[in-house]
């Protein structure tokens, strides 16, 4: 029932910009008509409610679980107003471990066998989000599941998830959005079919 408001959230206030005319470049080369940026919710609490009462909603399909752990960075917030809500414990998962001190993966406190809960802002590859899950296990917590604010659906991405055995479940995703763009005026009808074959091949599309 949240996919559409987030949706609409992530729209109105920029978090996510859709541009096919004059596409943005990712890191990784990629040519890309939208362009996703999460932290940007944190600026508006009426966004942070509904993220957390979203988040709430959703990790109930995961069953019992005894901690939140969220990946760093973008995970890290969004992870522990969950954990507030839920009032669960909260940890959070280094992409490599700390160079000095302790020189800690995960930051917190995670017993052995713990039931965890992963919490990232965005899925896009899944790579960054499954790392995160292989040191959780890799330190003895097992890994109920990944939930995340939004996912561009990408089928290297769901296949990913599905090799290393984690359950994904996403507030919103790539195709309610541009439904609910389309609906909301920021996206014109002769644009939706040139957005959809982005997502089918992401590597090769405007190239």
């Amino acid at each position: 029932m949240y996919a559409q408001l987030i949706a609409k959230h992530l729209l109105r206030i920029n978090a996510v910009k859709l541009s096919p005319a004059a596409p943005f470049t990712w890191a990784s080369g990629i040519k890309s008509p939208i362009y996703c940026d999460n932290r940007r919710t944190l600026a508006y609490p009426d966004v942070r409610d509904d993220i957390k009462k979203a988040f709430a909603e959703k990790a109930s399909l995961f069953g019992e679980f005894d901690l939140i752990a969220g990946v760093a960075t973008a995970g890290i917030p969004h992870g522990m107003l969950l954990a507030d809500v839920l009032r669960k414990p909260f940890a959070y998962i280094r992409s490599k471990p700390k160079e000095h001190g302790m020189k800690n993966l995960i930051e917190g406190e995670m017993p052995a066998g713990a039931r965890v809960l992963v919490v990232e802002d965005l899925i896009s590859t899944g790579m960054s989000s499954l790392q995160a899950v292989d040191a959780v296990r890799a330190e003895g917590g097992v890994v109920i599941g990944t939930l995340a604010i939004f996912t561009y659906g990408f089928p290297d991405a769901t296949e990913a998830f599905a090799k290393a055995d984690c359950r994904l479940e996403t507030l919103s995703n790539y195709g309610v959005l541009i439904e609910t763009a389309l609906a909301e005026g920021y996206i014109k009808a002769e644009e939706v079919d040139l957005l959809k074959r982005w997502r089918e091949s992401p590597k090769t599309w405007g190239v």
